[in-house]
């Protein structure tokens, strides 16, 4: 395979072209374009996908592949562990935190926010232990 074969490739993985449109195209077999994408890491790119109300749900978000869904269950957004954990660290912007909990560190008094503990007195271990054990903490 050469370069711009290569490029067309990512080019038209890219746009949203399947493993065998891409083959047909540059007259090459469907295994070798398939091996390809997945050596490079090149999923399927579709902009309806990229939108907040993903409502494809025969298909994983990160990879593209189709997802076998459970009867009676939540449906499934990605294939695996990996596939989560790389799709929500590409998209952090769409997290929706709402137990953030703004507060002020009961020994130094210097204002910090808290997800998901109401309870949290300490802005960081230091002044935990500086009021704890009562040396001064560093800072």
């Amino acid at each position: 395979m050469t370069g711009e074969q290569k490029r067309h490739i990512q080019e038209m993985r890219l746009q949203g072209l399947s493993y065998t449109k891409i083959a047909n195209s540059l007259g090459l077999p469907v295994s070798t374009v398939k091996s390809h994408c997945w050596r490079n890491n090149l999923p399927i790119y579709n902009a309806s996908k990229d939108t907040e109300n993903n409502d494809d749900k025969e298909h994983c978000k990160q990879c593209g592949r189709r997802l076998e869904q459970t009867p009676k269950s939540k449906p499934k957004s990605f294939c695996n562990d990996l596939c989560r954990h790389a799709w929500w660290s590409a998209h952090r912007d769409r997290l929706n935190r709402k137990a953030i909990y703004h507060m002020s560190c009961a020994h130094c008094g210097k204002p910090f926010d808290s997800y998901g503990n109401k309870t949290r007195k300490y802005c960081c271990h230091t002044c935990y232990i500086a009021d704890r054990f009562g040396k001064e903490a560093r800072q």
